[in-house]
Protein backbone atom coordinates (compact mmCIF):
# COMPACT_ATOMS: atom_id res chain seq x y z
CA UNK A 1 0.00 0.00 0.00
CA UNK A 2 3.15 2.52 0.65
CA UNK A 3 4.24 1.56 -2.53
CA UNK A 4 1.27 2.09 -4.29
CA UNK A 5 0.58 5.58 -2.48
CA UNK A 6 4.53 6.62 -3.31
CA UNK A 7 4.01 6.03 -6.95
CA UNK A 8 0.57 7.43 -6.98
CA UNK A 9 1.96 11.16 -5.38
CA UNK A 10 5.25 10.61 -7.69
CA UNK A 11 5.48 14.32 -9.05
CA UNK A 12 7.30 12.88 -12.53
CA UNK A 13 4.44 10.32 -12.76
CA UNK A 14 1.92 12.99 -12.08
CA UNK A 15 2.82 15.28 -14.73
CA UNK A 16 3.79 12.62 -16.96
CA UNK A 17 0.31 11.23 -17.29
CA UNK A 18 -1.53 14.97 -17.72
CA UNK A 19 1.17 15.15 -20.37
CA UNK A 20 -0.31 12.11 -21.72
CA UNK A 21 -3.81 12.98 -21.14
CA UNK A 22 -2.61 16.12 -23.07
CA UNK A 23 -1.80 14.33 -26.17
CA UNK A 24 -4.62 11.98 -25.95
CA UNK A 25 -7.05 14.63 -26.04
CA UNK A 26 -5.51 15.96 -28.93
CA UNK A 27 -5.68 12.79 -30.82
CA UNK A 28 -9.45 12.65 -29.47
CA UNK A 29 -10.10 15.93 -31.31
CA UNK A 30 -8.91 14.89 -34.66
CA UNK A 31 -10.75 11.61 -34.33
CA UNK A 32 -14.48 12.93 -33.43
CA UNK A 33 -13.89 15.72 -36.12
CA UNK A 34 -12.73 13.28 -38.52
CA UNK A 35 -15.38 14.72 -41.47
CA UNK A 36 -12.78 17.80 -41.15
CA UNK A 37 -9.90 16.09 -41.58
CA UNK A 38 -9.22 17.47 -45.57
CA UNK A 39 -9.21 21.27 -43.75
CA UNK A 40 -7.24 19.78 -40.82
CA UNK A 41 -4.56 18.18 -42.72
CA UNK A 42 -4.30 20.78 -45.01
CA UNK A 43 -3.58 23.59 -42.03
CA UNK A 44 -0.89 20.48 -41.03
CA UNK A 45 0.75 21.19 -44.54
CA UNK A 46 0.84 24.38 -44.24
CA UNK A 47 1.92 24.92 -40.52
CA UNK A 48 4.55 22.23 -40.53
CA UNK A 49 5.96 23.77 -43.92
CA UNK A 50 6.21 27.47 -41.73
CA UNK A 51 7.52 25.12 -38.72
CA UNK A 52 10.51 23.79 -41.30
CA UNK A 53 11.27 27.03 -43.38
CA UNK A 54 11.67 28.47 -39.75
CA UNK A 55 13.87 25.70 -38.42
CA UNK A 56 16.02 25.65 -41.73
CA UNK A 57 16.86 29.57 -41.59
CA UNK A 58 17.44 29.64 -37.65
CA UNK A 59 21.02 29.55 -36.57
CA UNK A 60 20.72 26.27 -34.53
CA UNK A 61 23.53 23.65 -35.69
CA UNK A 62 22.87 21.61 -39.08
CA UNK A 63 22.04 18.16 -37.29
CA UNK A 64 19.71 19.79 -35.00
CA UNK A 65 17.83 21.14 -37.44
CA UNK A 66 17.90 17.50 -39.35
CA UNK A 67 17.00 15.71 -36.32
CA UNK A 68 13.62 17.61 -36.12
CA UNK A 69 12.66 18.08 -39.66
CA UNK A 70 12.52 14.35 -39.75
CA UNK A 71 9.94 13.83 -37.58
CA UNK A 72 8.04 16.90 -38.62
CA UNK A 73 7.93 15.34 -42.07
CA UNK A 74 7.22 11.69 -40.76
CA UNK A 75 4.88 11.98 -38.18
CA UNK A 76 1.37 13.37 -38.99
CA UNK A 77 0.21 16.48 -37.04
CA UNK A 78 2.21 15.24 -34.00
CA UNK A 79 5.94 15.95 -35.22
CA UNK A 80 5.01 19.19 -35.26
CA UNK A 81 3.50 19.05 -32.23
CA UNK A 82 6.33 17.79 -30.45
CA UNK A 83 8.77 20.24 -32.05
CA UNK A 84 6.81 23.25 -30.73
CA UNK A 85 6.98 21.96 -27.51
CA UNK A 86 9.88 20.38 -27.19
CA UNK A 87 11.92 21.82 -29.61
CA UNK A 88 12.29 26.17 -29.13
CA UNK A 89 14.24 27.94 -26.92
CA UNK A 90 11.37 29.23 -24.08
CA UNK A 91 12.83 32.70 -23.81
CA UNK A 92 11.28 35.68 -24.87
CA UNK A 93 12.26 38.69 -26.06
CA UNK A 94 12.01 40.64 -23.07
CA UNK A 95 13.95 38.23 -20.55
CA UNK A 96 16.92 38.30 -23.30
CA UNK A 97 17.03 41.66 -22.81
CA UNK A 98 16.91 41.16 -19.00
CA UNK A 99 19.26 39.06 -18.93
CA UNK A 100 21.76 41.04 -21.07
CA UNK A 101 21.22 44.30 -19.17
CA UNK A 102 21.97 42.25 -16.33
CA UNK A 103 25.57 40.73 -17.98
CA UNK A 104 26.20 44.24 -18.66
CA UNK A 105 25.83 45.54 -14.93
CA UNK A 106 28.21 42.17 -14.05
CA UNK A 107 30.96 43.46 -16.48
CA UNK A 108 30.99 46.98 -15.28
CA UNK A 109 30.78 45.79 -11.33
CA UNK A 110 34.09 43.26 -12.23
CA UNK A 111 35.62 46.58 -13.63
CA UNK A 112 35.68 48.47 -10.92
CA UNK A 113 36.84 45.86 -8.20
CA UNK A 114 39.27 44.05 -10.70
CA UNK A 115 41.75 44.96 -11.75
CA UNK A 116 42.09 44.03 -16.08
CA UNK A 117 44.19 41.35 -16.81
CA UNK A 118 45.35 39.72 -19.50
CA UNK A 119 47.95 37.02 -20.86
CA UNK A 120 51.09 38.72 -21.48
CA UNK A 121 53.58 35.93 -21.83
CA UNK A 122 53.87 36.01 -25.99
CA UNK A 123 51.12 33.14 -26.20
CA UNK A 124 48.60 34.06 -29.10
CA UNK A 125 46.88 31.24 -28.83
CA UNK A 126 45.88 31.44 -25.16
CA UNK A 127 45.29 35.29 -25.42
CA UNK A 128 42.89 34.49 -28.59
CA UNK A 129 41.02 31.93 -26.46
CA UNK A 130 41.00 34.44 -23.41
CA UNK A 131 39.46 37.16 -25.15
CA UNK A 132 36.97 35.01 -26.65
CA UNK A 133 35.43 33.74 -22.95
CA UNK A 134 36.13 37.41 -22.12
CA UNK A 135 33.66 38.72 -25.35
CA UNK A 136 31.18 36.11 -25.38
CA UNK A 137 31.62 33.68 -21.70
CA UNK A 138 30.52 36.13 -19.34
CA UNK A 139 34.30 35.80 -17.43
CA UNK A 140 37.05 37.76 -16.43
CA UNK A 141 40.70 36.35 -16.54
CA UNK A 142 42.28 36.06 -12.87
CA UNK A 143 45.36 35.57 -11.48
CA UNK A 144 46.19 35.72 -7.88
CA UNK A 145 44.27 32.48 -7.79
CA UNK A 146 44.75 28.91 -6.39
CA UNK A 147 43.39 25.88 -7.04
CA UNK A 148 42.71 22.39 -5.79
CA UNK A 149 41.33 19.81 -8.27
CA UNK A 150 39.50 16.60 -6.81
CA UNK A 151 39.73 13.34 -8.87
CA UNK A 152 36.76 11.89 -7.20
CA UNK A 153 33.58 13.36 -5.64
CA UNK A 154 34.11 12.54 -2.17
CA UNK A 155 37.20 14.10 -1.99
CA UNK A 156 35.53 16.91 -3.77
CA UNK A 157 32.70 17.18 -0.43
CA UNK A 158 34.98 16.87 2.15
CA UNK A 159 36.86 19.93 1.37
CA UNK A 160 33.59 21.77 1.01
CA UNK A 161 32.27 20.97 4.01
CA UNK A 162 35.35 22.47 5.23
CA UNK A 163 34.73 25.37 3.44
CA UNK A 164 31.49 25.76 3.68
CA UNK A 165 32.31 26.16 8.03
CA UNK A 166 34.50 28.77 7.05
CA UNK A 167 32.46 30.98 5.61
CA UNK A 168 32.02 34.27 7.51
CA UNK A 169 29.45 37.00 4.99
CA UNK A 170 27.46 34.98 2.44
CA UNK A 171 27.06 31.34 1.06
CA UNK A 172 25.76 30.65 -2.83
CA UNK A 173 25.08 27.59 -4.55
CA UNK A 174 23.54 26.73 -7.34
CA UNK A 175 23.02 22.63 -8.44
CA UNK A 176 21.16 20.86 -11.11
CA UNK A 177 20.11 17.68 -8.54
CA UNK A 178 19.80 17.97 -5.21
CA UNK A 179 18.69 14.92 -3.15
CA UNK A 180 18.57 14.13 0.30
CA UNK A 181 20.74 11.37 1.76
CA UNK A 182 24.15 12.09 3.45
CA UNK A 183 25.32 14.44 0.94
CA UNK A 184 22.67 17.26 1.10
CA UNK A 185 22.05 16.38 4.44
CA UNK A 186 25.29 17.52 5.45
CA UNK A 187 25.33 20.35 3.47
CA UNK A 188 22.13 21.96 4.11
CA UNK A 189 22.85 21.21 8.40
CA UNK A 190 25.55 24.18 7.84
CA UNK A 191 23.02 26.04 5.44
CA UNK A 192 20.85 26.45 8.33
CA UNK A 193 22.97 27.37 11.24
CA UNK A 194 25.02 29.85 8.90
CA UNK A 195 21.52 31.26 8.20
CA UNK A 196 20.91 31.57 11.20
CA UNK A 197 24.36 33.06 12.35
CA UNK A 198 22.84 35.65 9.93
CA UNK A 199 25.12 35.25 6.95
CA UNK A 200 23.36 35.49 3.30
CA UNK A 201 22.53 32.06 2.09
CA UNK A 202 20.90 31.27 -0.90
CA UNK A 203 20.41 28.34 -3.32
CA UNK A 204 19.10 28.03 -6.73
CA UNK A 205 17.97 24.29 -7.94
CA UNK A 206 16.91 23.45 -11.27
CA UNK A 207 13.07 21.80 -10.93
CA UNK A 208 13.51 19.39 -13.66
CA UNK A 209 16.59 18.23 -12.37
CA UNK A 210 14.95 16.90 -9.15
CA UNK A 211 11.89 16.37 -10.47
CA UNK A 212 12.58 12.96 -8.87
CA UNK A 213 14.46 13.92 -5.85
CA UNK A 214 13.15 16.49 -3.92
CA UNK A 215 9.29 16.82 -2.96
CA UNK A 216 7.26 18.95 -5.00
CA UNK A 217 7.95 23.29 -3.36
CA UNK A 218 10.86 22.25 -1.60
CA UNK A 219 12.12 25.60 -1.73
CA UNK A 220 9.50 26.75 1.07
CA UNK A 221 11.53 23.91 3.76
CA UNK A 222 14.83 25.90 2.63
CA UNK A 223 13.00 29.14 3.28
CA UNK A 224 11.64 28.40 6.42
CA UNK A 225 15.16 27.66 7.39
CA UNK A 226 16.07 31.23 6.33
CA UNK A 227 17.65 30.17 3.32
CA UNK A 228 17.11 32.44 0.00
CA UNK A 229 15.53 29.97 -2.43
CA UNK A 230 15.05 30.09 -6.00
CA UNK A 231 13.64 27.14 -8.25
CA UNK A 232 14.60 27.29 -11.84
CA UNK A 233 12.68 27.39 -14.53
CA UNK A 234 9.37 25.57 -12.56
CA UNK A 235 8.33 22.12 -14.73
CA UNK A 236 4.37 22.02 -15.33
CA UNK A 237 2.33 19.23 -16.65
CA UNK A 238 1.55 20.89 -19.64
CA UNK A 239 2.90 21.28 -23.35
CA UNK A 240 5.34 23.46 -23.02
CA UNK A 241 9.07 24.76 -24.46
CA UNK A 242 10.20 24.74 -20.24
CA UNK A 243 11.32 20.93 -21.39
CA UNK A 244 14.47 22.16 -23.13
CA UNK A 245 16.66 24.72 -21.19
CA UNK A 246 17.56 23.41 -17.85
CA UNK A 247 19.99 24.77 -15.36
CA UNK A 248 22.97 22.68 -16.03
CA UNK A 249 25.49 24.44 -13.87
CA UNK A 250 27.15 23.87 -10.34
CA UNK A 251 28.11 26.23 -8.49
CA UNK A 252 29.49 26.89 -4.83
CA UNK A 253 30.43 30.20 -3.49
CA UNK A 254 31.92 31.52 -0.24
CA UNK A 255 32.62 34.80 1.19
CA UNK A 256 33.64 35.40 -3.22
CA UNK A 257 36.70 34.19 -1.72
CA UNK A 258 36.63 30.45 -2.18
CA UNK A 259 34.55 28.61 -5.48
CA UNK A 260 33.96 25.23 -6.59
CA UNK A 261 32.46 23.96 -9.80
CA UNK A 262 33.08 20.74 -12.03
CA UNK A 263 31.00 17.81 -12.61
CA UNK A 264 29.24 16.38 -8.91
CA UNK A 265 25.46 17.47 -8.30
CA UNK A 266 24.44 16.90 -4.58
CA UNK A 267 23.44 13.47 -4.34
CA UNK A 268 24.98 10.68 -2.80
CA UNK A 269 25.71 8.84 -6.12
CA UNK A 270 28.20 11.48 -6.90
CA UNK A 271 30.15 10.27 -3.38
CA UNK A 272 30.20 6.88 -4.44
CA UNK A 273 27.65 6.59 -0.92
CA UNK A 274 25.02 4.47 -3.08
CA UNK A 275 25.99 2.89 -6.26
CA UNK A 276 23.92 2.52 -9.85
CA UNK A 277 26.15 1.91 -12.06
CA UNK A 278 29.27 0.37 -10.83
CA UNK A 279 31.98 2.83 -9.37
CA UNK A 280 31.23 6.79 -10.32
CA UNK A 281 34.13 8.80 -11.30
CA UNK A 282 33.69 12.59 -11.05
CA UNK A 283 35.51 15.82 -10.50
CA UNK A 284 35.35 19.08 -9.25
CA UNK A 285 37.79 22.19 -8.92
CA UNK A 286 38.12 24.59 -6.01
CA UNK A 287 39.76 28.06 -6.84
CA UNK A 288 40.74 30.25 -4.01
CA UNK A 289 41.24 33.93 -4.55
CA UNK A 290 40.64 36.50 -7.59
CA UNK A 291 39.24 33.95 -9.52
CA UNK A 292 36.31 32.64 -7.01
CA UNK A 293 35.14 36.37 -7.52
CA UNK A 294 34.45 35.53 -11.04
CA UNK A 295 31.85 32.79 -9.73
CA UNK A 296 30.08 34.80 -7.53
CA UNK A 297 29.58 37.30 -10.43
CA UNK A 298 28.29 34.57 -12.51
CA UNK A 299 25.59 33.00 -9.77
CA UNK A 300 23.96 37.02 -9.04
CA UNK A 301 23.63 37.47 -12.75
CA UNK A 302 21.26 33.98 -12.63
CA UNK A 303 19.88 35.09 -9.22
CA UNK A 304 18.75 38.54 -10.08
CA UNK A 305 17.12 37.39 -13.40
CA UNK A 306 14.91 34.68 -11.52
CA UNK A 307 14.25 36.45 -8.11
CA UNK A 308 14.49 39.45 -10.01
CA UNK A 309 16.52 42.05 -7.15
CA UNK A 310 18.60 44.53 -7.80
CA UNK A 311 21.59 44.05 -5.21
CA UNK A 312 24.18 46.61 -4.87
CA UNK A 313 27.09 43.98 -6.69
CA UNK A 314 30.08 46.22 -4.60
CA UNK A 315 28.20 44.85 -1.56
CA UNK A 316 29.71 41.56 -1.91
CA UNK A 317 33.36 42.07 -3.12
CA UNK A 318 35.57 40.42 -0.66
CA UNK A 319 38.79 42.39 0.77
CA UNK A 320 41.20 41.27 -1.36
CA UNK A 321 44.55 43.34 0.09
CA UNK A 322 47.15 43.82 -1.46
CA UNK A 323 49.68 41.58 0.88
CA UNK A 324 46.93 38.45 1.42
CA UNK A 325 46.49 37.95 -2.27
CA UNK A 326 47.29 34.89 -3.28
CA UNK A 327 50.08 34.04 -5.42
CA UNK A 328 49.99 32.13 -8.54
CA UNK A 329 51.76 31.68 -12.00
CA UNK A 330 48.65 30.94 -14.09
CA UNK A 331 46.06 32.15 -15.18
CA UNK A 332 42.02 31.11 -14.58
CA UNK A 333 39.15 32.23 -16.16
CA UNK A 334 35.13 31.03 -14.91
CA UNK A 335 33.03 31.24 -17.87
CA UNK A 336 29.07 30.02 -18.43
CA UNK A 337 27.39 29.18 -21.95
CA UNK A 338 23.47 30.04 -21.98
CA UNK A 339 20.54 29.93 -24.65
CA UNK A 340 19.42 33.12 -24.28
CA UNK A 341 22.03 34.12 -27.68
CA UNK A 342 22.89 32.22 -30.31
CA UNK A 343 26.28 32.02 -28.90
CA UNK A 344 27.64 28.21 -28.21
CA UNK A 345 30.09 28.83 -25.93
CA UNK A 346 30.86 25.38 -24.77
CA UNK A 347 31.35 23.86 -27.99
CA UNK A 348 33.73 26.48 -29.22
CA UNK A 349 35.80 26.56 -25.92
CA UNK A 350 35.96 22.94 -26.33
CA UNK A 351 36.41 23.66 -30.58
CA UNK A 352 39.91 26.08 -29.51
CA UNK A 353 41.39 23.69 -27.51
CA UNK A 354 41.08 20.81 -29.89
CA UNK A 355 42.43 23.28 -32.76
CA UNK A 356 45.05 24.98 -30.99
CA UNK A 357 46.56 21.31 -29.47
CA UNK A 358 50.15 20.73 -31.07
CA UNK A 359 50.88 17.85 -28.84
CA UNK A 360 48.27 15.81 -27.13
CA UNK A 361 44.41 16.31 -26.55
CA UNK A 362 43.12 14.06 -23.44
CA UNK A 363 39.21 14.72 -22.62
CA UNK A 364 36.70 12.89 -20.48
CA UNK A 365 33.05 12.97 -20.70
CA UNK A 366 29.97 10.72 -20.31
CA UNK A 367 29.11 11.16 -23.31
CA UNK A 368 30.03 11.28 -26.86
CA UNK A 369 27.25 12.95 -28.72
CA UNK A 370 28.90 15.41 -30.98
CA UNK A 371 28.24 16.99 -34.30
CA UNK A 372 29.88 17.37 -37.52
CA UNK A 373 32.40 20.38 -36.39
CA UNK A 374 33.74 18.00 -33.32
CA UNK A 375 33.93 15.27 -35.30
CA UNK A 376 36.17 16.91 -37.65
CA UNK A 377 38.45 18.76 -35.50
CA UNK A 378 39.15 15.52 -33.63
CA UNK A 379 39.81 13.71 -36.25
CA UNK A 380 41.92 16.00 -38.26
CA UNK A 381 43.73 16.73 -35.16
CA UNK A 382 44.55 13.02 -35.17
CA UNK A 383 45.44 12.47 -38.44
CA UNK A 384 47.80 15.86 -38.18
CA UNK A 385 49.66 13.81 -35.10
CA UNK A 386 47.99 15.17 -32.38
CA UNK A 387 47.82 12.39 -29.71
CA UNK A 388 43.66 12.49 -29.07
CA UNK A 389 42.66 10.38 -26.29
CA UNK A 390 38.64 10.12 -24.95
CA UNK A 391 37.62 8.36 -22.30
CA UNK A 392 34.13 7.34 -21.93
CA UNK A 393 32.21 4.95 -19.37
CA UNK A 394 32.23 1.72 -19.73
CA UNK A 395 28.55 1.48 -17.71
CA UNK A 396 26.63 4.04 -19.00
CA UNK A 397 23.40 5.66 -17.59
CA UNK A 398 21.71 5.77 -20.40
CA UNK A 399 21.33 2.72 -22.71
CA UNK A 400 20.24 4.99 -26.23
CA UNK A 401 23.04 7.30 -25.58
CA UNK A 402 25.30 5.25 -25.02
CA UNK A 403 24.22 3.76 -28.39
CA UNK A 404 24.42 6.82 -30.04
CA UNK A 405 27.87 6.84 -28.04
CA UNK A 406 29.17 3.81 -29.63
CA UNK A 407 28.03 4.51 -33.29
CA UNK A 408 30.79 7.29 -33.52
CA UNK A 409 33.93 5.03 -32.18
CA UNK A 410 34.71 3.79 -36.07
CA UNK A 411 35.02 7.20 -37.66
CA UNK A 412 37.23 8.26 -34.38
CA UNK A 413 39.20 5.70 -34.25
CA UNK A 414 39.93 5.57 -37.81
CA UNK A 415 41.51 8.24 -37.80
CA UNK A 416 43.68 7.71 -34.86
CA UNK A 417 41.65 8.99 -31.81
CA UNK A 418 42.33 6.86 -29.17
CA UNK A 419 38.49 5.34 -26.92
CA UNK A 420 39.19 4.12 -23.82
CA UNK A 421 36.09 2.75 -21.61
CA UNK A 422 36.23 3.19 -18.19
CA UNK A 423 35.58 -0.39 -17.20
CA UNK A 424 34.92 0.38 -12.84
CA UNK A 425 31.88 1.96 -13.53
CA UNK A 426 30.40 4.91 -14.95
CA UNK A 427 32.42 8.00 -15.50
CA UNK A 428 30.86 11.54 -15.55
CA UNK A 429 33.47 14.27 -15.43
CA UNK A 430 33.75 16.61 -18.51
CA UNK A 431 37.37 17.79 -18.40
CA UNK A 432 40.18 19.01 -21.24
CA UNK A 433 44.12 18.92 -20.58
CA UNK A 434 46.06 20.23 -23.72
CA UNK A 435 49.63 20.19 -24.18
CA UNK A 436 50.55 20.92 -20.60
CA UNK A 437 49.42 23.99 -21.12
CA UNK A 438 45.38 24.37 -20.71
CA UNK A 439 42.57 22.55 -19.27
CA UNK A 440 38.83 23.05 -18.54
CA UNK A 441 37.05 21.88 -15.64
CA UNK A 442 33.46 22.24 -15.86
CA UNK A 443 29.40 20.46 -16.31
CA UNK A 444 29.45 21.06 -20.43
CA UNK A 445 28.83 17.17 -21.73
CA UNK A 446 29.65 15.69 -25.03
CA UNK A 447 26.14 16.11 -26.06
CA UNK A 448 23.48 18.57 -27.78
CA UNK A 449 21.63 19.53 -24.77
CA UNK A 450 24.90 20.50 -22.90
CA UNK A 451 26.70 22.38 -26.04
CA UNK A 452 23.00 24.06 -27.08
CA UNK A 453 20.16 24.10 -24.65
CA UNK A 454 21.23 24.32 -20.94
CA UNK A 455 23.08 26.67 -19.12
CA UNK A 456 26.29 25.47 -18.16
CA UNK A 457 29.72 26.48 -16.63
CA UNK A 458 33.28 25.90 -16.10
CA UNK A 459 36.75 27.26 -15.75
CA UNK A 460 39.21 27.86 -18.52
CA UNK A 461 42.87 27.80 -17.08
CA UNK A 462 46.48 27.92 -18.39
CA UNK A 463 49.95 27.59 -16.81
CA UNK A 464 48.07 26.44 -13.73
CA UNK A 465 48.91 23.93 -11.40
CA UNK A 466 45.70 22.04 -11.81
CA UNK A 467 46.21 21.68 -15.49
CA UNK A 468 48.81 18.84 -14.71
CA UNK A 469 46.28 17.51 -11.61
CA UNK A 470 43.85 16.91 -14.84
CA UNK A 471 46.43 15.61 -16.76
CA UNK A 472 47.73 13.36 -13.62
CA UNK A 473 43.91 12.14 -13.22
CA UNK A 474 43.42 11.21 -17.13
CA UNK A 475 46.38 8.87 -16.78
CA UNK A 476 45.41 7.28 -14.16
CA UNK A 477 41.86 6.71 -14.80
CA UNK A 478 43.25 5.79 -18.06
CA UNK A 479 45.06 3.09 -16.85
CA UNK A 480 41.88 1.46 -15.17
CA UNK A 481 40.07 1.82 -18.43
CA UNK A 482 39.83 -0.26 -21.34
CA UNK A 483 40.95 0.90 -25.22
CA UNK A 484 38.52 -0.11 -27.68
CA UNK A 485 39.89 -1.36 -31.00
CA UNK A 486 38.43 -0.65 -34.38
CA UNK A 487 37.83 -4.39 -34.51
CA UNK A 488 35.45 -3.97 -31.11
CA UNK A 489 33.56 -0.78 -32.83
CA UNK A 490 33.49 -2.75 -36.38
CA UNK A 491 32.33 -6.54 -34.75
CA UNK A 492 28.58 -5.56 -33.99
CA UNK A 493 25.43 -7.69 -35.89
CA UNK A 494 23.52 -5.83 -38.61
CA UNK A 495 20.55 -5.35 -36.52
CA UNK A 496 22.50 -3.20 -33.79
CA UNK A 497 24.22 -1.07 -36.46
CA UNK A 498 20.58 -0.29 -38.17
CA UNK A 499 19.39 0.54 -34.38
CA UNK A 500 22.43 2.46 -33.58
CA UNK A 501 22.15 4.58 -37.05
CA UNK A 502 18.44 5.16 -36.09
CA UNK A 503 18.76 6.94 -32.86
CA UNK A 504 22.34 8.75 -34.41
CA UNK A 505 19.96 10.49 -36.67
CA UNK A 506 17.70 11.64 -33.84
CA UNK A 507 21.03 12.40 -31.21
CA UNK A 508 20.30 15.98 -31.39
CA UNK A 509 16.89 14.99 -29.13
CA UNK A 510 18.70 13.09 -26.77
Amino acid sequence: MKNLIKIISNRAIIIGLLILLQLGLLFAIIVRFEEYFVYFYTIYIMVSAAVIIKIVNNRSNPAYKIAWIIPIMLIPIFGTVIYLVFGRIRFTKEEKQKMSLIQEKEKEANLKTVCSVTIDDGNEDAKIQSNYLTQYGEGALFKHTSSQYFPLGEQAFKAMLEELEKAEKYIFMEYFIVEEGKMWDAILEILERKAKEGLDVRFIYDDFGCLTTLPHHYYRKLENMGIKSCVFNPFIPVLSPVFNNRNHRKITVIDGKVAFTGGINLADEYINEVERFGHWKDNSIMVKGEAAWGFTLLFLSLWEFIYKNDDNIADFYPDFEEDHLVDSEGYYQPYVDSPFDAETVGINVYLNLINRAKKYVYITTPYLIIDNLLMEALCTAAKGGVDVRIIVPHKPDKWYVHAVTKSNYSQLIEAGVKIYEYTPGFIHSKTFVVDDLYATVGTINLDYRSLFLHFECGVWMYKTTSVMEVYEDHIQTEAMSQLVTLEEARSISWLRKVGRATLAVFSPLL
